[in-house]
């Protein structure tokens, strides 16, 4: 027989061989997102993010993306060319994102290293002692990764690529929440350990005194860059777009083609999501509101839905039982609608009091592979009173069951996949436009118990057109804050609170929220191709194991999949 060593690789070899380093890499360089994942190797460790760190890492990612253009997609099966595609996509945005300097602008409420260290706390985990020890020297090294970030803000200045105020004032107000947050309540400090660990004691006190000698200062020392140099010159709130930087319509339209995967136009976009608001939503909005309100009214219907108090809540225990109620009836129904449900569990959780004043309605974050946590749910309990009961139903159903869990759930138990399409996030239109299709799927589903949680998926639906017309017209058309808060005050029956503080994160994320409806507009146009081609052979099961089977893709490669699947 002959030696393993002398047999010729193939193609497929080769890819998957590359696959793993690139993914290896991955986790070496971003050795947060590696224990999130529940990899411990790393757990001593942070993301470099400096500059040098930065073009070192660009030299890598091109090794790597030079290796994949040069392996012939005829030579592979049709799993393998996805691969190769999404790897070379993957790495191409990469890089892209390097090059346009994107850290240099990443000071907002949601982007920003702060944010990012303060929303991962509450979920990491030290599962052995030698974890429990290099955790410590992560949090005296999570100081060094601030100061990396508050250089990168003073060189996108120096560039002339000045911030927006209202996102600097909301990345203040996050800091301050947790610098006043009692040491006891501490995440960093709090952070889970080994089961059972006799040495757990001694290791929570050197836990404890890290965060009050280091952390805490390299958190007070960021926060004084933001609030002493970067917010006396930041943009305006009459100013607050990419449009208003020297180099912001280039960067916008990167920003659009990395968050959605398609070369799409400003203008386009800003039309798509007029007629929407304009035109179809408002027929949909008055057939419920007679049937709910006996009116056909918007500015009416509007107004019981923003303003009646019966349908407020009351506390925060019943948001989260309203939540939980949503989740269990989604768990109980998915097997008639999927063929391929998660094994991993979803558990709701409420968002910690530190960041909920500046947080969105609720977020979800997946799994660990390894099976150390579950899908989380998470549900903003901040201001309960100000919280309407028609919106959490839709929420409930996107960022849970059957949206994001069933999407990355999925997708992370995809083992015969390379790790990289498994655990990534990227291709953000595919992600969020998937959750966002499934707030429809769900009253086909009936899981919908009323007109009133109708209407809060025609209000989640406004919302996301919204976003087409809000987005484009601050970074490509120079509105103001102001203006794009009044335009969905007038078009979505969202509060004004949650209007504001989502105006703010479209203007600390260009492009990221246009990928909701693009994401969902493609998905709905590949099911009605499949069902017209497919006749009565056409199954929706069959078309939802066809999109979420091969993990997280670009929507080009899900239509590819899509028209092979109903012969196109």
């Amino acid at each position: 027989m002959e030696p393993m060593s002398s047999i010729e690789a193939t193609p497929s070899d080769e890819l998957r061989a590359l696959a793993d380093r690139y993914w290896e890499a991955r986790l070496e360089a971003s050795p947060l997102f590696a224990t999130f994942l529940g990899d411990h190797r790393y757990d001593d460790r942070v993301d470099d993010l400096s500059a040098q760190g930065e073009a070192t890492q660009r030299v890598t990612w091109l090794g790597f993306l030079a290796e994949a253009e040069a392996i012939d997609p005829a030579s592979l099966d049709e799993t393998d060319r996805v691969t190769r595609q999404l790897l070379v996509e993957e790495i191409g945005d990469a890089v892209a994102g390097i090059d346009a300097r994107l850290l240099e602008l990443a000071s907002d409420q949601m982007q920003g290293i702060h944010a990012e260290l303060l929303t991962m706390a509450g979920q990491l985990r030290a599962a052995e002692p030698d974890h429990a020890a290099m955790a410590v020297r992560r949090l005296r090294a999570m100081g060094t990764m601030l100061d990396q970030a508050a250089d990168r803000y003073r060189a996108g200045l120096a560039a002339g690529r000045t911030p927006a105020r209202t996102c600097i004032d909301r990345s203040i107000n996050q800091i301050g929440g947790y610098l006043d947050s009692p040491l006891e309540q501490d995440p960093f400090a709090n952070l889970a350990g080994p089961d059972g660990w006799e040495g757990e004691a001694a290791w929570r006190a050197e836990l404890a005194q890290t965060v009050t000698d280091e952390l805490r200062p390299s958190f007070a020392r960021y926060c004084a860059v933001l609030a002493d140099e970067l917010a006396p010159v930041a943009r305006s709130d009459e100013q607050p777009g990419l449009c208003w930087l020297a180099e912001g319509d280039d960067l916008y339209r990167q920003l659009i083609r990395l968050h959605t995967g398609l070369d799409l136009t400003p203008e386009a976009l800003h039309q798509i999501g007029v007629q929407e608001v304009t035109e179809e939503l408002p027929a949909q909005y008055r057939v419920l509101g007679n049937r709910a309100f006996g009116t056909d009214d918007l500015t009416e219907i509007f107004d019981r839905l923003l303003n009646d108090q019966d349908l407020r809540y009351r506390s925060g225990d019943e948001i989260i039982a309203d939540a939980r109620r949503c989740l269990d009836a989604a768990s109980a129904a998915m097997g008639d609608w999927f063929g391929i449900v998660p094994q991993a569990p979803c558990v709701l959780t409420p968002i910690p009091d530190y960041l909920a004043a500046d947080a969105p309605a609720a977020y979800y974050t997946p799994p660990a592979p390894d099976g150390s946590r579950p899908g989380e749910y998470h549900v903003n309990l901040h201001q309960p009173t100000e919280r309407g009961r028609a919106e959490t139903a839709s929420i409930a159903f996107h960022e849970a069951i059957p949206g994001h869990h069933l999407q990355l759930a999925i997708a992370s138990e995809q083992t015969g996949l390379p790790a990289f399409r498994r655990l990534s996030w990227g291709h953000t239109a595919f992600v969020e436009g998937w959750a966002l299709y499934t707030e429809r799927l769900a009253e086909e589903m009936g899981l919908y118990r009323s007109d009133i949680d109708r209407l809060g998926m025609l209000a989640s639906d406004s919302w996301r057109a919204c976003r087409l017309v809000v987005d484009t017209g601050l970074h490509a058309m120079g509105w103001s804050r102001q203006r794009a808060i009044d335009f969905m005050v007038a078009n979505a029956p969202v509060s004004r609170d949650e209007i504001e503080t989502e105006v703010d994160r479209y203007i600390g994320m260009p492009g990221q929220a246009l990928a909701y409806k693009v994401g969902q507009r493609e998905i709905l146009r590949l099911r009605a191709e499949a069902e017209e081609r497919l006749g009565a052979a056409f199954s929706l099961p069959g078309f939802h194991d066809v999109v979420l089977s091969a993990a997280t893709v670009s929507l080009a490669v899900l239509a590819e999949r899509v028209e092979a699947w109903n012969g196109a």
